[in-house]
């Protein structure tokens, strides 16, 4: 029996913030306000997401030193 060991390559991302919020209100969303009250609602999930983690992971919400 033979194992297969992969090398893992690990690539930066970077991304043009103004031309995909841009692209996202002109294509997906036919109505700026339409976006912005997905934006305020996806990040209210995100805080209520964090809440509920941090119950039972305490130093999710503990100060970042850096």
């Amino acid at each position: 029996m033979t194992t297969d060991t992969k090398a893992t390559e690990t690539k930066a991302f970077e991304a043009d913030v103004s031309r995909l919020l841009h692209m996202m209100v002109h294509s997906v969303y036919s109505d700026k306000d339409v976006f912005l009250r997905e934006l305020i609602s996806n990040a209210a999930d995100a805080c209520e997401k964090l809440r509920f983690e941090a119950v039972s992971h305490p130093e999710l919400l503990a100060d970042d030193p850096k």
